[in-house]
C-alpha cells in the first residue's frame, strides 16, 4: 500500500487536481461569504468579465467545466440578473451570455479579492518561482492540448 501511495503522491494529474480543488475551495468560500457566488458562478462571470459575450458551449471550452455546471451556473446568473442571454445573431440556435450592468459591478468588486487571495497563496513563491511555474503550467497546458488534437485526428 505504501508504494502506491507514493505512487499516487507523485502521479501529475492527482497533484493537480488536489491543488486546484484546495485553492478553488479557498476562494470559493470568499466568493461564497462575501458575495453569495457559487464557484462555478465567479468562473462563468470571471471569463465573460475577461472575454465578453460566449455561448454556453464557448463558456463550457473557456472553463473546461462539464455542460450541466456550466448550464447550471448560467441559469442561476441570469435569474439573478447578473447575466444577460441574448440571441446570437451568427447562429440562431444558440443564444449569448454577457454580464448585465448589474454582473459587471459585481464583477468589479470581486477581482479584487481574486487578485489579493491569489496573492496570498503564491506568496510562498519567489518571483523567479512564479514565473517559471506560469511557464510550466503554459507548457503542461499546451501539451495537452497537443494531445487532444492528435486524439482527434486519429478518431477522423
Amino acid at each position: 500500500m505504501t508504494a502506491e501511495r507514493s505512487r499516487l503522491a507523485e502521479f501529475l494529474p492527482y497533484r493537480l487536481s488536489i491543488t486546484s480543488n484546495a485553492v478553488s475551495q479557498r476562494i470559493a468560500v470568499e466568493y461564497r461569504s462575501q458575495f453569495d457566488l457559487k464557484q462555478t458562478e465567479w468562473r462563468v462571470m470571471a471569463v465573460l468579465g475577461d472575454v465578453g459575450p460566449l455561448t454556453q458551449r464557448q463558456l463550457v471550452g473557456a472553463t473546461f467545466m462539464d455542460k450541466v455546471a456550466v448550464n447550471r451556473a448560467c441559469k442561476a446568473l441570469v435569474d439573478g440578473e447578473l447575466v444577460k442571454r441574448d440571441r446570437n445573431t451568427f447562429d440562431g440556435r444558440s443564444h449569448l451570455l454577457e454580464l448585465t450592468e448589474k454582473g459587471t459591478a459585481l464583477h468589479a468588486r470581486v477581482m479584487p479579492l481574486a487578485l489579493r487571495m491569489e496573492a496570498e497563496i503564491m506568496s510562498c513563491l519567489s518571483a523567479k518561482e512564479r514565473r517559471d511555474f506560469s511557464k510550466t503550467l503554459d507548457k503542461l497546458f499546451a501539451k495537452v492540448r497537443d494531445i487532444d488534437l492528435d486524439a482527434c485526428a486519429d478518431d477522423e
